[in-house]
């Protein structure tokens, strides 16, 4: 389905370089190109949001296959070609970051004073790797988004950072490159097994069963690092404490996804058999994770390290999800990490505003905000409870589904996963109550303000999208409803023809 052959999607994928190569342009004094900069910058981004709008408005979803499909030939001797399009599982992806990069951009208007154009250049090029990885349907092409998305990132995170940015964007780099060698290897596995990189042929595509279970371990050596998964979580609270806000933003919303997407979109569908038989691992990681880290979250001082390990253990709920192969548990991890970008998202956002103020995210530091910053002590609120889980929020219905679906495979399973809601309410409720609550006792936060008008303007889309999705989630799920319904029958379909294959065979 592709509107008389209009290449929206390469549109969408490759204008923010556009918007780039304007910005490297810009002349004139420091303030001027600053200037110009950012105004180019949130232009162009605003722009691309709008064309992915009309992807959303356009696209089917009672169709389970791929729609918008745009392929032009690349390297035709190798079975290579560029291909872009989207099912219902990316859509929302490309949806959440187009719109996610506008509102970092706005965030950083103020925030960022040096080299300011090479910043929006940076954030364009991230949006163009990141849209491309979820559009991309040759395998080749999803690696080359998959593994672009570093660059720009590392430099966000190692030039306007914190402190120690070197430090962290070197770690962040290389946890995530080692994993990915593991996975382009499989890649070339397949390749020289089924003679093409086209996704959609890989996912009719018969492995043999040995040769899943190696395929499977190399993906995951590259998705758990990006989740992040326990144990190889923990280049995650240094990048996100040393990263600026809105590099924090993109990280928590649409980075983490990358990893929950390559299970969804490879591990799964193209390997039912060691998905199947390596379940049992992934849930035992997950639940880890998702206890383990959110202990840790309750003996953190500094607000960003606790919000990043509160998002590992969201994302653990997550691959507990995709690996019930459900059709309730896959649902609710696809919401889970679309509300978790938005929320968690927000919640950097939060930090980024008292930071700008005090500079300092020292929860000691803080303490009766309530009294001086009202509007933002009511968003601050709203957050964490879609954050802990509250019905009528986006947090909600995701972590309800995966508990449906955890069940049905076990019930200690679903018990340890809920154990991260619990915990999860006591980190962020400890968390708002000693930032919003108590008596003022230091002067600089007496004379703290409000939020601004340009503050309000990045927080107001996200909350509107944390009570849509919590009051009307069903509008966000029809788009992959009919796709995971398919997945899910293929998966069984595999596991049955095994079965029947194991009986046969002996006769």
């Amino acid at each position: 389905m592709n509107a008389a052959g209009f290449p929206l999607l390469s549109l969408i994928t490759w204008l923010p370089l556009l918007g780039g190569l304007i910005i490297m342009y810009v002349r004139g004094d420091e303030a001027t190109v600053a200037s110009n900069a950012r105004w180019a910058a949130l232009w162009t981004s605003l722009i691309v949001f709008v064309l992915s709008l009309v992807l959303w408005v356009r696209f089917d979803p009672a169709d389970p296959g791929f729609q918008f499909i745009e392929q032009a030939s690349w390297l035709p001797q190798w079975g290579i070609t560029y291909k872009l399009g989207v099912d219902g599982i990316s859509v929302l992806f490309v949806l959440l970051s187009t719109a996610l990069t506008p509102i970092c951009i706005l965030a950083s208007w103020e925030a960022i004073k040096t080299r300011v154009r090479e910043y929006m250049l940076a954030f364009l090029i991230l949006e163009t790797m990141m849209v491309g990885m979820f559009a991309a349907m040759d395998f080749v092409v999803f690696y080359m988004f998959f593994e672009g998305v570093l660059i720009p990132m590392y430099l966000i995170i190692g030039i306007w950072g914190g402190p120690r940015r070197v430090y962290a964007a070197m770690k962040f780099f290389l946890f995530t490159l080692a994993g990915s060698v593991l996975m382009l290897l499989a890649l070339l596995a397949m390749w020289n097994f089924a003679g093409t990189t086209d996704i959609p042929t890989l996912l009719h595509t018969q492995f043999p069963a040995s040769m899943q279970t190696w395929l499977f371990l190399a993906f995951l050596a590259s998705f758990a690092v990006k989740v992040p998964m326990w144990p190889v979580h923990t280049w995650l609270p240094d990048a996100h404490v040393e990263a600026p806000t809105a590099g924090s933003v993109i990280l928590a919303g649409v980075l983490l996804k990358m990893g929950a997407y390559g299970f969804l979109r490879f591990s799964v569908p193209m390997l039912p058999l060691a998905s199947a038989h390596l379940a049992p691992l992934m849930f035992a990681l997950s639940v880890v994770a998702v206890i383990y880290t959110s202990l840790v979250a309750l003996a953190q001082t500094d607000m960003k390290k606790l919000i990043a390990y509160s998002s590992v253990a969201h994302m653990g709920v997550v691959t507990i999800g995709i690996f019930t192969i459900n059709v309730q548990g896959i649902s609710g991890a696809m919401f889970q990490m679309l509300s978790h970008g938005i929320v968690s998202g927000a919640l950097f956002l939060c930090v980024g505003v008292v930071y700008d103020r005090i500079h300092t995210r020292d929860i000691a530091r803080y303490g009766g905000l309530a009294d001086r910053m009202p509007a933002y002590a009511l968003l601050f609120m709203l957050f964490a409870m879609a954050s802990i889980g509250l019905p009528g929020t986006s947090g909600f219905v995701g972590e309800f589904l995966v508990l449906v679906g955890a069940f049905q495979v076990n019930f200690w399973l679903a018990l340890l996963g809920s154990l991260g809601m619990i915990l999860g309410a006591a980190y962020m409720l400890w968390l708002y109550r000693r930032i919003i609550f108590g008596r003022i006792t230091r002067d600089d936060l007496r004379a703290i303000l409000d939020l601004s008008p340009r503050e309000m303007a990045v927080f107001a889309p996200l909350v509107v999208l944390t009570l849509w999705m919590g009051i009307y989630p069903s509008s966000f799920s029809v788009f992959w409803d009919a796709t995971v319904s398919t997945m899910v029958e293929h998966h069984q379909a595999a596991l049955a023809a095994t079965v029947k294959l194991a009986t046969v065979i002996p006769q």
